[in-house]
């Protein structure tokens, strides 16, 4: 039997708990920092469930045509009444003259600088003129009465072509011309001074209208040149402006040479 030796307490080793096999078990490992605890609901989620995704607002880049069409609009609209504006003031500016020529169908026998129609004189008798009917010339010292007067029967050059010296403006028509037609031109005449009208023997033309160095022929009595041609021919084609229409010539038929008056006569 052996003896006891000294008395060795033993060491003793702390093991954690072991696995199946004696094996501690592995350590999960540590979570990084912020990374949410499964199971944990997500920050700012109620009742522990996620947000809904938000869908995103799409903004259109296209342009906004209604406006852009609206201000076009306008613009042209503005543009329109300025142009219009000058186009009036322009066009009120112009002469007489001009505005006569540019009727479709005006002769302008002023422009031509003829003598015999250029003439102004006064002599007495039958006178011979270029253009049938007259538009200037030579005439009788004595003028036709002109204030809207109207003669059934054919009138002396002579004395008609002294009332155009005085800016009147005779309506001739074609001899055997309807009476409702002839009665159209007389209503173009109508509360107008400085104008007469009669028939006129072999006119070429139902209808002859004529100033001083100014004509218009048509077959339409309703042709609106000829209102066209009294509005811008009337009193201003005058060659001495500013004597009355009474007083002169009112028979019809040729000229004789007793055919004096006492009114306008004019130079």
């Amino acid at each position: 039997m052996s003896t006891p030796g000294p008395e060795r307490v033993p060491s003793s080793v702390k093991v954690g708990k072991t696995s199946g096999q004696g094996k501690p078990p592995a350590s999960k490992p540590a979570a990084k920092p912020g990374a949410a605890k499964p199971g944990a609901a997500k920050p700012g989620a109620k009742g522990g469930k996620g947000r809904k995704p938000v869908t995103p607002v799409k903004v259109s880049g296209g342009r906004p045509w209604g406006p852009i069409a609206v201000i076009g609009l306008v613009a042209v609209i503005a543009l329109g009444i300025v142009g219009f504006g000058v186009y009036s003031v322009v066009k009120g500016s112009r002469s007489w003259e001009d505005k006569a020529s540019d009727i479709a169908g005006v002769v302008n026998y002023r422009a031509q600088k003829n003598a015999a129609i250029d003439d102004q004189s006064h002599k007495d008798g039958t006178l011979t003129y270029v253009t049938s009917p007259p538009v200037g010339g030579a005439h009788n010292a004595t003028p036709q009465n002109c204030n809207g007067d109207v003669y059934d029967a054919p009138i002396a050059n002579e004395h008609a072509v002294h009332s155009l010296e005085h800016g009147a403006v005779w309506i001739t028509y074609k001899q055997g011309l309807a009476a409702d037609q002839v009665a159209i031109l007389q209503k173009k005449m109508e509360g107008k001074d400085y104008t007469f009208m009669s028939p006129y023997a072999g006119l070429d033309k139902n209808v002859s209208v004529q100033v001083w160095g100014f004509q218009l022929k048509t077959d339409d009595v309703n042709d609106a040149r000829i209102d066209e041609f009294i509005k811008d021919t009337r009193v201003v084609a005058a060659l001495e402006p500013g004597i009355s229409c009474s007083g002169g010539n009112t028979t019809t038929g040729p000229v004789t040479a007793a055919a004096t008056g006492t009114g306008m006569t004019g130079s």
